[in-house]
C-alpha cells in the first residue's frame, strides 16, 4: 500500500454514501488534470504517479470525475496495440488503480467510463503555426521514464503538435475521461460533442493577427478548417436516481500561451470558454457534431467541468471570457473552492482559490445557479507528502452540489 491519507487533509470531505442536509440527490464532482497521462502508463498497474492519483481520487470519492490529459488511445499513439478497440484508456485506470484499494484506510471506486476523441495531435496536412513548413508525419516519441515522471516533449514533437487540430505530439495525447459513479445512469446516446466545429462559425470570433503585418494569421483556406475546440467539448447527460438529467459540460482549453507574438492560443482558449457562455445562451451558431443545433435548454441543471487555462484575476488573459462564464446568470459564480486552511498555510505562495502549483485558478467545478451547493474544497497534499516525482502540476477541485426534488 502507498501511504495513509489524513482523513482530516480536506475541509468538509466526506463519504458519498452519507446523506446530506436537505433535499435532491446528493453529488460530489470533481476535476482532476493528472499530468500527460499515456496509453503505455495505463497498461501497468504499478505506475507510481498513477497509484498516488488514485489514493487521491479514492480519498475525495467524487461520484463524478473529469480526468483532464489522459490519451485517447488511438493508431498513432505510441503505446496503442493494433486491432485494440480506441478509448479504453479510462478503463484501464479504474481496472487497474481506481478498483483497486491504494491504502488500508481506502475503498476501492468503481465507475462508467466515458472516452471520447480528440483533436490533439490529429495532423492538419496545415502550416498552422506559419513557420513554412507543414510538420511531417508522427515523430518518434520517448519512452516513459520509469520512476512515472512525465515524459519530455523533444523539438520534433513540438513541431508536429504545432500544425496538428490541437497542440499534441501524438493522436490522442491531452484527452478526456469522465467517470461516473455505477449507479448513475450516462446517457450515451444523447451525449453531444463539438470537436469538429469549425472557429470561423463563431460569431465575433477571436480572429489571431499577424502583428507585423496586421493581417489574419490563418489563410483564408486554413481559417475555413481550423477547429474551434483545441481537444473537444462535450455535454453529457447523466441520470440520477431521482430521475434528475444533470450535464456535465467538459472541456480542456488549449494554455492562453506558447504561441508566438499573434497569441494564437490566447485567441483560441477565449473562444474556447466563450463557447460555453454561448452554449448557455442558446447561440443560433452552435452545432454538434452530428448536425443537430442549439444549446443547453434554460432549466437544465448542468456542471461546467475541467482544467479551462483561465484565471479571472490574470490581466493577461486576452478579454477574459472566464469571468464572462463566472458571471453568467446560469452559472453560480459565487462558489469559488478553496484549500483548507491548514494547507492555505503550507502552500503561503498560492492563494487560497490556486488550483495549480504554479499559482492560478484554471480548474474549475462551476455549478448551475438552479443547484444547491452544500461544501467545496482545492484538495492540495501536505509538503511532508509531496514525493520527488509529483502526481500533477494541478490540484483536485472537488465541488458537492444537490440536485431535483
Amino acid at each position: 500500500m502507498l501511504f495513509l491519507l489524513c482523513v482530516g487533509l480536506v475541509l468538509g470531505c466526506r463519504s458519498r454514501r452519507q446523506a446530506m442536509n436537505g433535499e435532491g440527490t446528493s453529488v460530489r464532482a470533481m476535476t482532476y488534470n493528472i499530468e500527460d497521462v499515456r496509453t503505455a502508463d495505463l497498461r501497468r498497474t504499478d505506475h507510481p504517479r498513477l497509484q498516488r492519483a488514485a489514493a487521491r481520487i479514492q480519498h475525495l470519492a467524487p461520484d463524478v470525475l473529469l480526468v483532464n490529459e489522459m490519451t485517447y488511445d488511438q493508431p498513432g499513439d505510441p503505446g496503442y496495440r493494433a486491432g485494440d478497440p480506441e478509448g479504453q484508456n479510462a478503463q484501464r485506470f479504474v481496472h487497474h488503480y481506481l478498483s483497486t484499494p491504494q491504502a488500508d484506510s481506502l475503498d476501492g471506486l468503481s465507475y462508467r467510463t466515458v472516452m471520447l476523441p480528440v483533436n490533439t495531435g490529429l495532423h492538419s496536412g496545415l502550416d498552422l503555426n506559419n513557420d513554412g513548413q507543414v510538420a511531417p508525419a508522427v515523430p518518434e516519441i520517448p519512452g516513459a521514464p520509469e520512476d512515472g515522471s512525465v515524459p519530455p516533449q523533444t523539438d520534433a514533437g513540438r513541431t508536429y503538435g504545432n500544425d496538428a487540430w490541437g497542440f499534441g505530439t501524438f493522436p490522442g495525447q491531452y484527452g478526456m475521461a469522465l467517470l461516473v459513479r455505477d449507479d448513475l445512469t450516462v446517457l450515451r446516446d444523447s451525449i453531444r460533442t463539438f470537436r469538429l466545429l469549425p472557429w470561423h462559425e463563431k460569431p465575433n470570433a477571436s480572429v489571431p493577427l499577424d502583428t507585423t503585418s496586421f493581417e489574419p494569421w490563418y489563410s483564408p483556406a486554413e481559417w475555413a478548417a481550423v477547429r474551434l475546440s483545441s481537444k473537444s467539448h462535450w455535454d453529457v447527460p447523466v441520470r440520477l436516481p431521482n430521475g434528475e438529467v444533470l450535464h456535465v459540460l467538459a472541456s480542456h482549453p488549449t494554455p492562453p500561451g506558447f504561441d508566438g507574438v499573434a497569441r494564437r492560443n490566447n485567441h483560441r482558449n477565449h473562444d474556447e470558454v466563450q463557447f460555453w457562455s454561448d452554449y448557455l445562451n442558446q447561440a443560433a451558431y452552435v452545432e454538434d457534431d452530428s448536425g443537430r443545433g442549439g444549446g443547453l435548454h434554460d432549466d437544465a441543471p448542468f456542471l461546467v467541468m475541467g482544467d479551462l487555462n483561465a484565471d479571472p484575476d490574470d490581466a493577461s488573459i486576452f478579454r477574459n471570457a472566464i469571468r464572462h462564464l463566472i458571471g453568467h446568470e446560469r452559472v453560480d459564480g459565487g462558489v469559488v473552492p478553496e484549500a483548507s486552511p491548514a494547507r492555505q498555510a503550507d502552500y503561503p505562495d498560492l492563494d487560497p482559490d490556486d488550483t495549480s502549483r504554479w499559482g492560478a485558478r484554471i480548474d474549475y467545478v462551476l455549478p448551475a445557479a438552479t443547484v444547491a451547493v452544500d461544501d467545496a474544497g482545492v484538495w492540495r497534499p501536505a509538503p511532508a507528502r509531496v514525493p520527488d516525482v509529483p502526481v500533477s502540476d494541478h490540484f483536485p477541485v472537488w465541488v458537492d452540489v444537490r440536485v431535483g426534488p
